[in-house]
C-alpha cells in the first residue's frame, strides 16, 4: 500500500465536481494539498472547509505561462492528481471549431503543460506520483464525442507510454478511467447515463486505487467492461452497432 499521509499533492482542477471532492477526501487522509484551477474565490472557499493544510494556487492549465508560474510556486511535490478538464457534447455534423480545440488545449495538451513543469524534477529526485483522469470515453470511438474522446484517448495513451518510461524508477505512473459522474459537465448531456456516479463514489474510488500500486483503473468494473472488451471488436461490427443512422 502506498502512504499518502504527510505527503504533499498538487491536485489540478479541484474547484467543483470530481476534483472538490477528492481534495476533500485527499485532506481527509491527511494529504497536505495544493489547490489548482481558474477560479481563486471557490479554492479559497474550498480550502478554508478543508480539515489539513491547503495551498491555493490559481492556474489556468491552456496557459503555459500560468502553468509554469504556479508550478514554480508550488515547489517540491510528493505527488500530481490530474483532473481538470471540460466538454461539450457534439457530433462531428455539430462540429464547433472554438469548443474541440478547447476540449483538446485543456484536457490533454493542459495536462502535458503540467507534466512538463512537473516530470523533470521528479526524474531528477528519482522519486514522485502521478495520477492522471482518463475516461471510459477513450477506449474506443463514440458516437457525439468529437474533441472529448479524442482528448481522453491521447491522455490514457500518454499516461502508457509515461508508465512504461518510469517502469522501475521512483517516479511512478497511475491511469484512472472513469465512467459517467454527475457534474456540471455531464448535466449537458441529453442521454440516459448508465451506472451514474456520484463524485464522492468516484473520488473514494481514485483514492483507494492511489494507495495500491497497480496501473490502470477504469471504473465502475461492470459497466467498464464494455469499453474494456470494445478494442478487440471488429471495426464494421463497432460501426453497425454505434453509428448513427446506421
Amino acid at each position: 500500500m502506498r502512504p499518502l499521509e504527510g505527503k504533499r499533492y498538487w491536485l489540478v482542477g479541484a474547484s467543483e465536481g470530481l476534483g472538490r471532492a477528492l481534495a476533500e477526501l485527499m485532506s481527509r487522509a491527511g494529504v497536505e494539498l495544493v489547490l489548482s484551477a481558474r477560479s481563486e474565490y471557490r479554492l479559497q472557499e474550498l480550502a478554508a472547509s478543508l480539515p489539513g493544510p491547503a495551498e491555493v494556487l490559481p492556474m489556468d492549465v491552456a496557459d503555459t505561462a500560468s502553468v509554469r508560474a504556479a508550478a514554480a510556486r508550488a515547489g517540491t511535490l510528493d505527488g500530481l492528481v490530474f483532473v481538470a478538464g471540460v466538454y461539450w457534447p457534439q457530433a462531428a455534423q455539430d462540429w464547433d471549431a472554438g469548443q474541440v480545440e478547447a476540449m483538446l488545449d485543456v484536457n490533454l495538451t493542459g495536462a502535458a503543460r503540467v507534466l512538463g513543469a512537473v516530470v523533470p524534477g521528479m526524474v531528477a529526485r528519482d522519486a514522485g506520483h502521478i495520477v492522471l483522469t482518463g475516461s471510459l470515453a477513450g477506449f474506443r470511438g463514440l458516437p457525439g464525442a468529437i474533441g472529448y474522446g479524442a482528448s481522453k484517448a491521447g491522455l490514457m495513451s500518454l499516461a502508457e507510454s509515461m508508465a512504461l518510461d518510469l517502469h522501475g524508477t521512483g517516479v511512478e505512473v497511475q491511469l484512472v478511467n472513469p465512467g459517467f459522474i454527475r457534474t456540471r459537465l455531464t448535466d449537458k448531456n441529453d442521454f440516459t447515463m448508465r451506472a451514474i456516479m456520484e463524485p464522492y463514489v468516484a473520488a473514494r474510488a481514485i483514492l483507494d486505487h492511489m494507495r495500491t500500486r497497480r496501473f490502470r483503473l477504469s471504473f465502475p468494473f461492470a459497466f467498464s467492461l464494455i469499453f474494456r472488451l470494445s478494442r478487440i471488436v471488429p471495426d464494421r461490427l463497432w460501426f453497425r452497432l454505434l453509428a448513427r443512422g446506421s
